[in-house]
């Protein structure tokens, strides 16, 4: 082995140092990487161009733009479309989940698993509160089917990306000289497999292995505050007709449907055979957060003061909490003579009143100080009436009105359109990824704001800082070294034991530090290892895909895996018994299939 310069020992110090940092987790991972990449750049290993080359690639803008994507899907109402369709009312476990993970790990194929695992957790939430099941038996399985479905095509985890994008930067070639690139469905020849594999572990185990915690339950202390809510069912609402249980607004999370008014009577008793009919108006008494996913319901709108809604376009709307003043020209005046509209151009979604139920329609509830209302109103209400007397306090929910229903099929559509133009090659993946996302703005599918706020700025910094930091480890020789001596010690076993070393090397990194890091990290290694051996790149590419996606053994190992432990009432101990032979699984079905794919 050629000796080693100073800036390569001085490379694998840092490299140690920054594992240590992100292993102990008290810094964040962006920081650390950004840390470990300036440190690199002040004594002159790194150049600038080096450094920074990973902000530019094509698979950091690829990721960035998928962010936009999903985020449209989930603003329109397309996610929510298709989750609540596939889940129902599951009355055994084992149907449960197979009902959870066949879906998303079918809609993780063509939508980063990140933001569908955000969308089911309050879906999630409430079939477990509805049908009486475990939330421990499954939010783990939600993420890992997520994650199981990510790995078998391109778009699916942004660690496939990443990799995709290191093969362009690097310019890795096969045996004739072939440049190597992944296609949009180049991994479902192994990911499939393994998602099958992964998700028969799920069904078959997740009950035995997964605990019994309920989680917290969406309706949280009994001194939450509750609101009263009333809407209106409007035309073509696709809940008339259907019967209160049908519509699915029955023993809903933090809620329960209060009485029904209509013209000729209200009914008081709600049965779940009530058969709701367009012009009702439902009122609803839950906690905020039901309140406000409950306006997001495609065709109910709020009627609490009985007159118009604000001008403009209800998505576009924000819900704002505000505290009625003593002094306020409010007190004393029912909600419909209060004029809302006409005073604030806004419109009370739901009351609070402390202490007591709110009675009666809601637009003849006379406020009182200390009254706390949801309305709904335009852009900078909170900014414009923060220090107003006629409220002690004006605060801005993040949550828009409304979703944008009109849009979702359109969503749809584009999206159609993106997993095509990649799937036939028409474009780079950068170029589609840009070209849906950019659509998914001049549509209005989601607003510019919201494609801005979508973006995880740290996924985003940690990848591209790694990028740097892999450069550093290729241009001093490092990952040349590491490549030899892992060669020493499994080159006498044959390819298949170097590559399984590779996928264990891999995983290793990944629960030490996060997923895209250990990609970025790995590759350079994994590519010296192969130019060393004499050995097709493409099978150890595919291999650090899958291992820096397919960590199920702890909670930092992927984002999802995070995600879930709070709403599950995990431990660590809990990833460890029921993620550590899965993890195991998934190494042995990709070793042991893709170099009959590719070949050394």
């Amino acid at each position: 082995m050629q000796a080693l310069g100073w800036d390569a020992w001085f490379t694998g110090g840092v490299l140690v140092l920054m594992l240590a940092l992100l292993v102990r987790g008290r810094y964040a991972p962006d920081v650390v990487l950004m840390g470990a990449l300036l440190t690199l750049l002040v004594p002159g290993v790194l150049e600038p161009a080096g450094a920074l080359r990973g902000f530019s690639n094509p698979g950091v803008i690829t990721v960035a733009m998928l962010y936009v994507v999903a985020t449209a899907m989930r603003e329109t109402g397309a996610m929510n479309l298709i989750s609540e369709r596939m889940l129902g009312r599951p009355k055994t476990v084992l149907e449960a989940q197979a009902r959870l993970a066949l879906p998303v790990a079918g809609m993780s194929a063509f939508i980063n698993n990140t933001p569908i695992v955000a969308i089911f957790l309050p879906v999630l939430s409430g079939v477990a509160k509805k049908s009486g099941l475990p939330a421990g038996k499954l939010y783990i399985p939600l993420s890992y089917s997520s994650i199981l479905g990510g790995i078998c095509t391109l778009i699916g985890t942004s660690t496939t990306v990443v990799v995709a994008g290191m093969l362009i930067s690097y310019d890795a070639r096969g045996p004739e000289g072939e440049p190597l690139r992944f296609g949009m469905f180049t991994l479902t020849a192994v990911g499939l497999p393994i998602a099958v594999c992964g998700i028969a572990y799920i069904l078959l185990f997740g009950r035995a292995l997964l605990p019994n915690t309920g989680g917290p339950t969406v309706n949280g202390p009994s001194n939450l505050r509750r609101y009263t809510t009333a809407l209106r069912v409007g035309e073509g609402s696709p809940v008339i007709g259907k019967s209160v249980e049908q519509a699915g607004l029955r023993n809903l999370p933090g809620l329960f449907l209060s009485r029904i008014e209509r013209e000729e009577n209200t009914i008081i008793a709600v049965g779940p055979q009530e058969v709701i009919l367009g012009g009702d108006v439902l009122v609803f008494v839950g906690v905020l957060d039901s309140v406000v996913d409950l306006q997001k319901i495609k065709g109910l709108e709020p009627v609490a003061d009985e007159g118009p809604t604000p001008d403009g376009y209800r998505p576009n709307m924000r819900l704002i909490e505000a505290v009625v003043a003593s002094g306020s020209p409010l007190v004393g005046r029912t909600i419909r003579e209060a004029g809302m509209r006409a005073r604030y151009n806004a419109v009370v979604v739901a009351v609070h009143r402390q202490g007591s139920r709110v009675k009666g329609k809601l637009g003849d509830v006379r406020l009182q100080p200390g009254d706390t209302l949801l309305l709904e109103a335009p852009n900078r209400f909170a900014e414009r009436y923060r220090d107003s007397t006629d409220f002690f306090l004006v605060s801005e929910l993040e949550s828009p009105a409304a979703l944008r229903h009109d849009r979702a099929i359109l969503a749809l559509v584009i999206l159609a359109g993106l997993i095509i133009t990649i799937t036939l090659g028409v474009f780079e993946p950068v170029v589609a990824a840009m070209a849906a996302a950019g659509l998914m703005v001049a549509t209005r599918c989601c607003t510019g704001a919201q494609a801005r706020a979508s973006m995880d700025w740290q996924v985003l910094i940690t990848i591209g800082a790694a990028f740097g930091i892999g450069h550093a480890m290729n241009e001093t020789g490092l990952a040349s070294a590491i490549a030899e001596s892992l060669l020493a010690v499994a080159g006498d076993l044959g390819p298949w034991a170097i590559l399984a070393s590779v996928f264990l090397l891999t995983t290793v990194f990944t629960m030490m530090i996060t997923n895209n890091a250990a990609a970025v990290l790995m590759f350079p290694i994994a590519l010296s290892i192969a130019q060393a051996g004499d050995l097709n790149f493409m099978p150890f590419a595919v291999a650090i895909a899958v291992a820096a996606s397919c960590e199920f053994a702890s909670p930092i190992g992927y984002q999802t895996n995070l995600m879930v432990m709070g709403p599950g009432g995990y431990s660590w101990w809990d990833y460890i018994r029921f993620g550590g032979p899965l993890t195991v699984l998934c190494g042995v079905v990709c070793v042991m299939i893709t170099p009959f794919v590719w070949g050394f």
